[in-house]
């Protein structure tokens, strides 16, 4: 492995001007200008600040890059203007005849009509559509759509266990083509300083990751997230969480192992203590307390470490007795909506929040009418954070963006428009919120993996749209060059 000199860098908030020198993948010095050593490689920072490098700790890496060839639906407002965006989408960029249509992004829980098959099959007859919504819960299919996946269904939109099922069964680009989408995700994750992601992608992780590292280096580390189906799976093959993978220069690790105790938001499936505004509904568990208990157990007696989805007050109160009962720490992904009694829980039981920032100003609107009442709690970061509770920020790509700065941004700020910050008591510091958003490294000290962002501006001289738009200059990955502005 080669050495490296990155020069002219601010280390850290406010840092001074100095050289950071890297060998094996590690840094080995900091010093004044000039001062640092001498390696066989070099990179000028030109006075920009360098930060740990960006973890983003849930993504769905296959269908975020897929997403980014789908037609974006997120500025849809009704299911008709939906319709219309798929329609005008085509105009400009026709299918061939029999193509499945891919759209990507729509939230309808704020909509004034509801998306049908029928609205499909009038504007596209006989062509198979599906659309997925952005939080990846609700999947909107055509006529010839439910054909392709074998399936009758009175509506043609499905929703949880069986938009994911359905999903799985919808054809796919060959693994090649995939791979090359992936790869070319994972360049552009780290132009905006991403050094490793943990990939929730409901598929045999372990095996497409080895497959595309030995198609191409990787840019990013990678951690392998461990579905449900395949927990005999991982138990066989010996996976540990944490666990480098052999033969992979230690880029690819054993992940969590994923369970879901209930849906989401935007699908008023998120499962809460009260009932949804209007209606008699406490959304839907997917998971009771008999069956998620005993499989948290399994895994965490294997060396599996469990990631709970979990995002209404009374999935997140499941999962926290399950984690306590277990006597087991692990992640909670999401916790958007908490009981004032179990914020603390978190830290008491060493449960990492695994959040997403993004998910607040996107879904603010949708949390007032159908969690109206509760949203002193919602999307609760500061209060984590005051409590003492590891947190660590992702993007859930593709239902928001794979930019943690994104998510620096509004975990800062409590707002992504012109509108005022959304509960500004629940807002972090900046300090907090970086580290949140690198794996919990607050700074950059000899000994560290060279695992490193520079950024153009120091973070601190920002405003929080500014955060959001941050000009990176350069990445490095085990000490590796991945990014250069």
């Amino acid at each position: 492995m080669d050495d490296l000199l990155v020069r002219r860098v601010r280390v850290g908030l406010a840092g001074s001007l100095s050289d950071v020198l890297i060998k094996d993948g590690r840094i080995a010095a900091i010093a004044g200008p000039g001062q640092a050593g001498e390696a066989s490689e070099s990179l000028d920072g030109h006075g920009g600040t360098l930060l740990p490098g960006l973890v983003d700790a849930h993504v769905h890496t296959a269908q975020w890059s897929a997403a980014r060839r789908r037609i974006p639906l997120g500025e849809a407002t009704s299911a008709a203007h939906t319709v219309d965006l798929v329609l005008a989408h085509l105009l400009a960029h026709p299918a061939p005849p029999g193509e499945l249509v891919l759209g990507a992004g729509f939230r309808d829980g704020l909509w004034p009509d509801t998306p049908h098959k029928d609205l499909l099959q009038k504007a596209l007859p006989g062509h198979p559509v599906a659309l997925f919504s952005a939080d990846l819960h609700t999947l909107w299919l055509s006529p010839a759509a439910l054909k392709l996946v074998g399936r009758e269904h009175p509506t043609g939109v499905l929703l949880e266990n069986d938009c994911m099922s359905a999903t799985a069964e919808l054809p796919v680009a060959p693994e090649a083509v995939i791979d090359g989408w992936v790869a070319d995700a994972l360049d552009a994750a780290a132009a905006r300083g991403v050094t490793e992601i943990v990939d929730y992608e409901y598929t045999d992780t372990v095996t497409a990751w080895r497959r595309r590292l030995a198609r191409k280096p990787l840019p990013v580390r990678v951690s392998c997230v461990i579905a449900k189906y395949l927990l005999e799976t991982a138990v066989e093959r010996g996976h540990r969480t944490g666990d480098v993978l052999p033969d992979t220069g230690g880029l690819l690790t054993v992940g969590p192992f994923k369970l879901f105790v209930d849906g989401s938001l935007n699908t008023r499936t998120a499962y809460c203590v009260g009932h949804y505004a209007g209606t008699e509904s406490h959304g839907l568990l997917e998971l009771p307390p008999e069956e998620l208990e005993p499989l948290m157990r399994k895994a965490s007696e294997h060396g599996l470490s469990p990631a709970v989805h979990a995002i209404g007050d009374h999935a997140n109160k499941i999962a926290l007795d399950a984690f306590e009962n277990v006597g087991c720490a692990g992640r909670i992904e999401h916790a958007q909506l908490l009981r004032a009694e179990d914020v603390a829980r978190f830290a008491e039981l060493g449960v990492v929040a695994s959040v997403q920032p993004a998910h607040q100003p996107d879904d603010r609107d949708v949390a007032d009418r159908h969690w109206h009442g509760w949203t002193d709690r919602a999307f609760p970061y500061g209060a984590l954070h005051r409590s003492g509770v590891t947190l660590e920020f992702g993007s859930d790509a593709p239902v928001a963006p794979l930019d943690p700065w994104d998510a620096i941004a509004s975990a800062v700020s409590r707002t992504d428009d012109g509108r005022p910050p959304w509960h500004p008591e629940q807002a972090m510091p900046l300090e907090a919120a970086l580290a949140a958003a690198s794996g919990g490294r607050a700074s950059v000290a000899v000994g560290d993996v060279a695992d490193l962002v520079v950024t153009a501006v120091d973070p601190a001289k920002l405003s929080p749209a500014g955060l959001r738009d941050m000009p990176v200059t350069a990445t490095v990955m085990n000490g590796r060059v991945t990014y250069t502005s």
